[in-house]
C-alpha cells in the first residue's frame, strides 16, 4: 500500500452540510407542492427525491481511498471500485480532490470515465498523493 486516507464531507464541512440539509428541505417541500398538490401524483415526488439524495450520497458517507502497486480502490459503504494505473492517461488536481482521466488529456467525458479522489478535511495526503500519481500516470494538466 503505497498511500490511505478517508474523505467524509458531511463531517469534515459542518456549515455546508447544515445548508445543505436546509435546501434539501426547501426542495422536498417545493417538490411535494408540485407533485402532490398540483399535479396529485406522489409517484413523482418519491422518484424526483430519490434522485436528488442518490446524487447527493457521497457527501454523507466516508469514502476510503487506497493507492497500491496495482492500481486506485475507492470503497463506500457498499461498493468498492478498483483502477488499474493502466487505466489513466493524465490527471489534474482542483482544490478539493484529484481528476484521474482515461484520456492523454483532460475532457468533459471525465467525470463519467475518470477517477475523482477527493481530498480529506486536513489534506495531509495532498503532497504524497501528487508525489505517486506523478510516478504512476505521469502527465498532470
Amino acid at each position: 500500500m503505497l498511500l490511505k486516507w478517508r474523505s467524509w464531507p458531511a463531517v469534515e464541512r459542518p456549515w455546508t452540510t447544515v445548508a445543505l440539509v436546509l435546501f434539501l428541505f426547501l426542495v422536498a417541500a417545493l417538490v411535494w407542492h408540485i407533485t402532490v398538490n398540483i399535479w396529485q401524483t406522489p409517484f413523482y415526488y418519491f422518484l424526483g427525491m430519490l434522485l436528488v439524495l442518490g446524487n447527493l450520497l457521497p457527501w454523507f458517507i466516508p469514502t476510503d481511498y487506497e493507492l497500491d502497486h496495482q492500481g486506485v480502490h475507492v470503497r463506500y459503504i457498499f461498493i468498492k471500485v478498483s483502477r488499474k494505473w493502466e487505466d489513466f492517461g493524465c490527471f489534474y488536481q482542483d482544490k478539493r480532490g484529484v481528476m484521474l482521466s482515461t484520456f492523454k488529456m483532460p475532457r468533459r467525458l471525465d467525470p463519467f470515465r475518470g477517477q475523482s479522489l477527493r481530498f480529506s478535511g486536513e489534506k495531509t495526503e495532498e503532497e504524497e498523493l501528487i508525489r505517486i500519481l506523478m510516478d504512476k500516470i505521469g502527465k498532470k494538466y
